[in-house]
């Protein structure tokens, strides 16, 4: 990981940078999955320039009551939810206030994941090279919860690669993924779009057609 402060044009010129740092490897049947929904453009350039497979991981955050921008812990559609217990202690918050909260969230996962495979499997993922990408690194708890329920699915190897990364969440995150590929470490990261000059909401729709595309 590189401790510098850089600042990207956009999610796809980003993922052209982060694939040149992971192309040239040797990777074992790998799968790249883009988390939705910032991280599938970026995910797409990475599976692209390694001839890798794209699919998408959906993992919802749990916000602080009356925060919604800050999260406490984090769940998928499936498994148990993430909650980072110091942050909880630290709010004097335990995870039974956040479980409607937890509820909605998990709906939500469920809703997009159906949206974006539909009847398809999902890509199986034992045995592989697991690369989960996302268009940055803030917290690290919707990370998280991903990463452990890709963990369940018995990967080769799980690698956690983002264009632009909090340090101490970067640090955090290396206890859950094998390796944890950061392009930029700012000093002074404070959120995710201000490290990108064009940093749109990515949509449902242009989840689908990247996924489509990556397919065909």
């Amino acid at each position: 990981m590189a401790a510098v402060s850089e600042v990207f044009l956009d999610r796809p010129a980003a993922g052209r940078l982060l694939a040149a740092r992971l192309r040239g490897r040797d990777w074992h049947d790998p799968v790249v999955l883009g988390l939705a929904r910032g991280g599938v453009p970026v995910a797409a350039q990475v599976a692209w320039e390694l001839d890798a497979t794209l699919d998408v991981l959906v993992s919802r955050k749990i916000s602080l009551p009356g925060n919604p921008e800050f999260g406490v812990g984090a769940v998928t559609a499936d498994g148990p939810p993430y909650y980072a217990e110091q942050t909880l202690d630290t709010f004097g918050i335990d995870a039974r206030d956040l479980s409607q909260a937890c509820a909605g969230e998990r709906e939500e996962a469920r809703r997009r994941v159906l949206r974006y495979q539909g009847d398809r499997a999902p890509t199986p993922l034992r045995g592989r090279d697991v690369l989960v990408v996302d268009d940055g690194l803030a917290t690290g708890v919707t990370a998280t919860a991903a990463l452990r329920a890709v963990r369940r699915d018995e990967p080769r190897l799980l690698v956690f690669a983002a264009p632009t990364c909090a340090s101490d969440a970067a640090a955090t995150l290396s206890r859950e993924a094998d390796e944890v590929e950061c392009l930029s470490l700012p000093a002074d990261f404070v959120a995710v779009g201000q490290w990108y000059r064009d940093f749109p909401q990515t949509s449902d729709d242009e989840v689908v057609a990247l996924l489509t595309a990556a397919r065909e």
